[in-house]
């Protein structure tokens, strides 16, 4: 197959995956009458969290400490600084002087 059928599979397993995702932690939320933020905070973030779990371990386990820790530091620095740059991509954000 060619690598572009591939990467179609791919993008379409992750779309399906992503929707099965949230309508289950959605599900689970309103069965325990516990808020969405709740779930969304704790199950959705832990489930987004595992890549970075499984290659810190692999990376610790092998003996490469330092490899685990900039995964880490890493994968929170790029996150943080991808959703701020979308969100004053998408609107602005001002800052008052005095904040700073």
């Amino acid at each position: 197959m060619s690598d572009l059928i591939y990467l179609a599979i791919g993008l379409i397993g992750l779309f399906f995956g992503g929707e099965w995702l949230v309508r289950g932690a959605v599900a689970i939320a309103t069965r325990l009458r516990i808020p969405p933020l709740v779930i969304g905070l704790t199950l959705v973030g832990f489930g987004t969290s595992t890549p970075e779990l499984v290659t810190s371990l692999q990376a610790a386990l092998a003996g490469s400490p330092g490899i685990a820790v900039g995964n880490v530091v890493g994968s929170n620095i790029g996150n943080v600084l991808l959703i701020l740059g979308l969100a004053a991509f998408l609107v602005p954000i001002t800052v008052d002087a005095r904040a700073l």
